[in-house]
């Protein structure tokens, strides 16, 4: 399973930062819906 893991890992290595802004992005539109309301 391990070696599964890391085959996985050095495969995907490319798309590691488009992820990783993809998913920033979704926390911040988490974030902004659930504060947005509390302003109006």
């Amino acid at each position: 399973m391990l070696t599964q893991i890391k085959t996985a890992a050095k495969r995907s290595a490319d798309t590691l930062l488009g992820d990783f802004i993809g998913g920033a992005a979704l926390v911040v539109t988490l974030v902004g819906g659930l504060y947005l309301p509390g302003l109006m």
